[in-house]
This record gives C-alpha cells, structure tokens and sequence, in this order.
C-alpha cells in the first residue's frame, strides 16, 4: 500500500501541465484581507507550503513580500520555477507541511493554498509554530467549486460522481470552519468567502477536469467515456464557446498560538 502523504504528493505529478494552464487563480480580495488584517507587506517573510506550480506564491509575490514556496512534488515545484524563478523574492524549497526545511522564527506568515487537506494536522501545526515568529499567522484557501445551482454546474458534479476514481474520498478530506477550529484553538478561527468565476472554452474544461488529482487519464477505461460526456456537456451549454465554473473561495485565518 502506498503511504497516504507519498499517494497526495505522487497522484499530481501527470497533471502538472494541465494544473499550469487550467487552474483557476484566487481573488484579489483574499491578499487586501491579509495585508489588512495580518500585517502581510513588502517586510513580510511568506512560507507558502504545499505551494504547487505557484498560483497563490505569484499573489504573494505581487503584494511584495518574500515567499518561500515549499513543495513535495518535484514536477510541479520545477513548473513553478519556470514560471516565477526570475522573482528575486521566490525561493523554491524542497519540503513538506510536516518538515518544511526553513529556519525556525523565519516566518511573518503561513499560508496554504488548496493543500491543507493533505497536511499530516498535527506534525504540520508543529513545524509551523516552529518557523513562525509571533504574532505567527496562518492562512488557508481554498477554490470550493459550486456543484449545483445551474443545469452546467449540476451536470459537471454527476460527471465527476460517474467517472471520479476517488472523487467522493477526496471531496471528504475539505475541512469545514468546525474541524479547523481545533488547529487553531485557543486562538479564534476568522474566515472569508470571494466570489471566484472560471471561463473556460473546451479544452479549458478539459485540462480543468483533468487537473484534478481523481480524474481518471488513458488508458484507464473510465477516462474516454468521462471525456465524452465532457464534451456533451459543454455542448449543450457553452455560450459563444465558453462555460463558467464558479467557485467560493475560503478563507481561513488566525495566529497560531
């Protein structure tokens, strides 16, 4: 049996070039909220973990601050190399949540974006304590994907329940404010939510499906018949080429005490 923090680092390592392309981004909104409430700046010391091919590193980086981005996967911490690697302010570490391989107090912040789940919770929360200096916070984020209120969005989930290698496990794994707390505790869980819009034509929608760690690739004999009802979907409500997926993004933050 392969060990649960090998499996969530190696499942992405054939989907890099589709995560690179068809991920969606995170909202402004969510750095303002930082700088605004947990002191994030140009002065700011960021360890970004779990940190992929850098979507929320590069919105750090914009708002100025040094990130050091912390990443298992040896595919995609080189996919976000070529991308941010001429940042002065980028360092690329080779570490995980449990052993990020920085210096203790070296930190304003930590964040996490669409990783946390993954984290061993107990090992992660102590290694972070170790490389926070106080106040010490700690911010997690993540792109939560409406799966009804229109006949696309709807159609998109059956799609993932149909042919989703694991799809039901992992969506499982997404905490809520309640099994956060806990992380946190004595320090009071504050959250966020951003309205997030994905317009995709075809093969946007595609490398979004499979940049999902669940999504079954060839020659597995889910994979073309998910890809089939793919396209049918899109079909049948694209709109001048395009469909729109819509996301909640969350925000949860507090000092680590």
């Amino acid at each position: 049996m392969v060990p649960a923090m090998l499996d969530s680092v190696s499942r992405f390592s054939d989907r890099v070039a589709d995560y690179v392309r068809c991920r969606p981004s995170y909202p402004s909104g969510i750095v303002d909220l930082l700088q605004r409430e947990c002191g994030l700046g140009a002065n700011s010391t960021v360890a970004d973990i779990g940190s992929g091919t850098g979507i929320l590193t590069r919105l750090l980086l914009d708002s100025g601050a040094s990130v050091y981005a912390v990443e298992p996967n040896a595919a995609m911490r080189a996919a976000a190399g070529q991308w941010l690697g001429a940042e002065p302010r980028f360092h690329s570490v080779t570490g995980a949540a449990e052993q990020t391989n920085l210096d203790s107090r070296s930190c304003d912040l930590v964040t996490a974006g669409q990783a946390f789940h993954w984290f061993d919770r107990a090992r992660a929360r102590a290694e972070f304590q170790r490389i926070l200096r106080p106040p010490g916070w700690v911010a997690l984020v993540w792109n939560e994907r409406r799966t009804g209120g229109s006949p696309f969005l709807s159609g998109y989930e059956d799609i993932l329940h149909r042919w989703g290698l694991d799809y039901e496990k992992v969506a499982a794994t997404y905490p809520d404010p309640e099994a956060l707390a806990p992380f946190f505790a004595p320090a009071a869980l504050r959250s966020a939510s951003f309205l997030n819009l994905q317009s995709l034509d075809l093969d946007g929608l595609r490398g979004r499906l499979l940049s999902a760690s669940y999504a079954p690739r060839t020659p597995h004999p889910h994979y073309q018949p998910m890809i089939d009802d793919l396209e049918r979907l899109f079909t049948h409500h694209q709109r001048d080429g395009r469909v729109e997926l819509v996301y909640d993004c969350l925000l949860y933050y507090a000092p680590l005490l």
